[in-house]
């Protein structure tokens, strides 16, 4: 079985959120973005960002707020404006077609990662949509693999893990998986690494021109 992140790897997404904090301090008069703001909120949940945004600039928004701003820009995006990666849509229906089982294992919020699905009209191709906000286990941790796994009634090492986090593919390697790594611009300096974790022909710049049978 074949388990895709979304983010980074099916979804050319990695930038949404810079643009989120670049348009939303543009509306408050502040450009450019400062590094050490940038670091800040990328390192923090929401909440606390927001709070953070919020002392910072002494903005006249509460922190829920600015929360929910954040959240109907991620939704604007998510939902009209976010490109697929090159070839992940031929990729998926192919692997459909050859009755490949697929299942989305994503840390991406049930209602940004749906929308997204339904707009390139890829929803239908997965059995689950697997969250981790939902399962309640991060994808640094192997028993989210094991589970996702064993909801199929599958062994570990009959699942595939399509990730660009070099960081979850490890963790899914350990759990069992077989893993394929997906280029983004993200970890780009971890390139080697993930290379690596998957061992020959199974580091992929993107899914242009990649057939399925490969990893089966």
């Amino acid at each position: 079985m074949f388990f895709f992140d979304l983010d980074g790897t099916l979804l050319d997404s990695t930038g949404v959120w810079m643009d989120i904090d670049v348009e939303f301090l543009g509306k408050h008069g502040i450009s450019p973005v400062p590094a050490d703001y940038t670091w800040y909120v990328t390192h923090h949940s929401a909440p606390d960002a927001a709070r953070y945004t919020r002392e910072r600039y002494n903005l006249p928004e509460t922190a829920e707020e600015i929360v929910a701003a954040w959240g109907e820009m991620a939704l604007e995006a998510y939902s009209h404006e976010l490109p697929l990666k090159p070839g992940a849509g031929r990729f998926l229906r192919w692997c459909a077609e050859l009755g490949v089982p697929m299942a989305m294992l994503t840390s991406c919020l049930p209602h940004l990662c749906r929308p997204a699905l339904e707009r390139h009209g890829i929803a239908g191709l997965f059995q689950a949509v697997l969250t981790t906000g939902e399962t309640g286990l991060e994808k640094g941790d192997g028993a989210l693999y094991r589970m996702a796994a064993e909801r199929f009634g599958l062994a570990p090492e009959a699942c595939t893990l399509f990730e660009d986090n070099p960081g979850y593919c490890a963790a899914a390697k350990q759990a069992g998986y077989q893993v394929v790594g997906i280029f983004d611009p993200l970890f780009a300096s971890r390139q080697e690494e993930l290379r690596a974790l998957c061992g020959p022909g199974r580091y992929l710049k993107d899914f242009a021109d990649v057939e399925p049978e490969r990893f089966l």
